[in-house]
């Protein structure tokens, strides 16, 4: 399976952008007073469609790749943040009770998003700012 790492990788990243942006774009919909189209049913099944497919290249990727990659623990701080951010997310899209709470809940999901990109990015725990403080 490793002659086709290449090419899962690039699913897997091609889904993490789709997966950001569609939840970019379902949390402004419903920041702009529209929660009904970001709870659109063909636009949930299009969210569930890509986080299946980034779940299973993922799952892909770490079954193929070497164990000695795992020893920095930037795999490990990935998952924590992913865990996070799904939580945060759905709170952002429709578990917090005020406007306030899901604007809050929406920024801090982003900002662990964007922080899960650094960290895969940079194979580090640190992510963007392993640079700085590292």
């Amino acid at each position: 399976m490793l002659e086709f790492y290449p090419q899962i990788k690039w699913v897997h990243i091609a889904c993490v952008l789709a997966s950001g942006s569609l939840f970019a774009l379902r949390g402004l919909l419903v920041q702009g007073g529209h929660a009904g189209a970001a709870q659109w049913e063909p636009v949930r099944w299009l969210s569930y469609a890509i986080d299946t497919t980034l779940l299973t290249a993922a799952l892909m990727l770490l079954s193929i790749l070497p164990r000695a990659l795992f020893a920095n623990g930037w795999l490990t701080t990935k998952l924590v943040l992913l865990v996070a951010y799904v939580v945060l997310a759905t709170l952002a899209l429709k578990r917090a009770r005020t406007p306030r709470a899901r604007l809050g809940f929406f920024m801090a999901a982003l900002a662990t998003y964007v922080y899960m990109l650094g960290v895969a990015r940079m194979h580090h725990p640190l992510g963007w700012l392993h640079g700085w403080l590292a």
